[in-house]
C-alpha cells in the first residue's frame, strides 16, 4: 500500500509541476526523507535509473524549462561564483573520465554501472539546488524551500526515534550495535551519514525559527530541533557528536552567546540521561594496560581510520599534483591491500579531504575548496545580518549544514554530491540567490503579482527598502 501511495503522490506532483513547478520541486525535496527506505522502488519495470524520484525530477525539470521564459527568469549568479561552480563540475567530470579510462581493479564494475553511479547519480543531486537558485526569488518561495528542506531532516529523525528504542542509550555498545543495524535496514541511510546530516540539521532548524513571527510557531520549531538532536544522539556516530558540538559552538559564538552558558548544563544532562552517548564519546580513551596503567587506543578512538590514513597519505605523495581520478582508493589497490593483508574494509579513506586529494590532487583541491569556503563566508555574513530575519534564517540554515559537512569530512563523508548532501546544496543555493541580488543592489524581483507569490518590499536590499 505504501508503494502504491508513493506512485500516486509522484503522479500528482508530476502533473501539478506543469502548473507550479516550484511547489512540485519542494515535494521532490520532501521525498529525500524516504528515498533510501528499503520499500522505495529502485526501478520501474526493471529499467535502471527509472524510479519514482527520477521520474518526478524529470517532470519538474521539463516544467521549469517550459515556464522559465514566462516567468522571466535569467541566470544571474555573480561571475566569480559561476566560475567556481563550473570549476567544481569540471574537476568532477575530469576525475570521472580518468576513472573510466583506467579501470584497474574494477573488474567487478560494469561500464554502465560506473556511468550510472558516478555521472548520472552524481550530477542529479545538484539539479534541485540549481533550480532553486534560478526560481526562488520571493518570500513565499523562500518559506517553501526552507520548510521542505528542514522537514526532510525532521522526518528522518522521527524514523530514527521510531526504530531505535530509548533503552539502547543505556549502553554505548548496545547503542552502536542497534543503530548500525536498525538505521540502515529501516531508514536506508548509513548511521554515520545520518549522524552528520542530523548534526547540522538541529542547529539549522533553530536558525529557521527567525522566520516565525508567532511565539507558538517558534516553540514548535525549537521542539523540532530538540527531536532532531535526540535522533542524532541515537545514531551513535561519534564524529557526528563532535560535529554537532563544533557547529553549535561556532554558531553560539557568532550570534547566540547566551547559549554558551548552558553548555555545561547540557553536558551534565547528556551524561545522566543518555549514558550510552557519553560512553560512545570516550570509547578508546583510558584503556587499561597489562601493567595496571591506562592508555588511549588509537584504533578504537578513530574506528580504525589510523590504519588506512597512512596508506592513503603515502599514495597521495606519489601523485600529489593531479591524483589518480575518481575511486582511486579502489583503483590504486589500497582497499584490496587493507582487506587482504590487514583484514580491514576501507572502500574509501573515511576522510573527504584525503579522498579528494587522492582522486584529484592539489590542483583539484585548490580549484574546489574555495567554493565551499566562499559560500560558508557568505552564509556567515547573512547569519550576522540584522537587516531582516530572512537573512539570519537563510545564513544560519546554510552555515549549519555546510559546517556539518566540512567538520564531519575529517572523519567520513565525501565532497562528491550524494543523497545525504542534497539539503546542504539547497541551503547553499539559497545563500547564492541572496548574494546574487544583493550584489546587483536590487530587490527580489516579483515573478508574478504579489498577491500570488508573496513578494514583499521588506526583503529588498536595505538601500532600496
Amino acid at each position: 500500500m505504501r508503494v502504491y501511495a508513493l506512485y500516486i503522490i509522484v503522479a500528482l506532483l508530476s502533473m501539478y509541476a506543469y502548473r507550479d513547478w516550484f511547489k512540485s520541486l519542494c515535494g521532490l525535496i520532501l521525498l529525500m526523507a524516504v528515498i533510501e527506505h528499503p520499500d522505495m522502488p529502485k526501478t520501474i519495470l526493471g529499467i535502471q535509473g527509472l524510479n519514482p524520484w527520477n521520474v518526478l525530477l524529470a517532470n519538474v525539470v521539463l516544467a521549469w524549462f517550459l515556464s522559465r521564459r514566462r516567468e522571466g527568469l535569467t541566470w544571474d549568479m555573480p561571475r566569480y561564483l559561476n566560475v567556481m561552480l563550473m570549476l567544481y563540475l569540471l574537476v568532477m567530470l575530469v576525475s570521472t573520465g580518468r576513472m573510466l579510462c583506467d579501470r584497474t581493479n574494477m573488474d567487478d564494475y560494469t561500464f554502465a554501472s560506473l556511468i550510472s553511479e558516478n555521472v548520472v547519480n552524481t550530477i542529479k543531486w545538484l539539479i534541485p539546488a540549481l533550480l532553486i537558485f534560478d526560481g526562488c526569488r520571493t518570500k513565499k518561495r523562500l518559506y517553501w524551500v526552507v520548510g521542505a528542506t528542514l522537514a526532510v531532516y525532521l522526518l528522518l529523525a522521527l524514523q530514527v526515534v521510531r526504530w531505535v528504542p530509548p533503552s539502547s542509550v543505556v549502553s554505548g555498545a548496545e547503542l552502536t550495535a542497534r543503530s548500525r543495524k536498525i538505521i540502515m535496514n529501516e531508514v536506508g541511510y548509513h548511521a554515520v551519514n545520518m549522524s552528520m546530516m542530523l548534526a547540522g540539521a538541529s542547529w539549522a532548524v533553530l536558525a529557521a525559527s527567525f522566520l516565525a513571527r508567532k511565539k507558538k510557531i517558534k516553540l514548535l520549531i525549537i521542539a523540532a530541533a530538540l527531536v532532531i538532536a535526540y535522533g542524532q544522539a541515537l545514531t551513535a556516530g561519534r564524529m557526528g557528536y563532535v560535529t554537532w558540538g563544533m557547529v553549535g559552538l561556532i554558531l553560539c559564538t557568532m550570534r547566540w552567546r547566551k547559549l554558551l552558558l548552558l553548555m555545561p548544563v547540557f553536558v551534565v544532562l547528556v551524561v545522566v540521561a543518555l549514558p550510552g552517548v557519553s560512553e560512545r564519546m570516550v570509547e578508546g580513551f583510558g584503556e587499561s594496560t597489562v601493567g595496571g596503567g591506562s592508555t588511549n587506543d588509537d584504533y578504537q578512538v578513530t574506528s580504525g581510520r589510523t590504519i588506512a590514513w597512512p596508506y592513503v597519505i603515502d599514495k597521495i605523495a606519489e601523485a600529489p599534483v593531479f591524483g589518480y581520478g575518481k575511486l582511486a582508493m579502489k583503483r590504486t589497490g589500497i582497499s584490496d591491500h587493507l582487506f587482504y593483508e590487514l583484514g580491514e574494509s576501507f572502500p574509501h579513506p573515511h576522510n573527504a579531504y584525503l579522498q579528494w586529494l587522492l582522486d584529484n590532487g592539489l590542483v583539484g583541491f585548490l580549484l574546489v575548496m574555495p567554493f565551499f569556503a566562499v559560500t560558508a563566508y557568505q552564509a556567515g555574513r547573512l547569519f550576522l545580518d540584522k537587516t531582516h530575519p530572512a537573512y539570519v534564517a537563510v545564513g544560519g540554515v546554510a552555515l549549519s549544514l555546510l559546517l556539518a559537512q566540512l567538520i564531519a569530512s575529517l572523519g567520513s563523508q565525501t565532497f562528491y554530491p550524494r543523497e545525504g548532501a542534497v539539503g546542504m546544496w539547497i541551503a547553499m543555493a539559497l545563500v547564492l540567490r541572496v548574494v546574487a541580488w544583493r550584489e546587483q543592489s536590487a530587490p527580489i524581483r516579483t515573478l508574478a503579482p504579489a498577491r500570488r507569490l508573496g513578494a514583499v518590499p521588506s526583503l529588498a536590499h536595505p538601500s532600496r527598502a
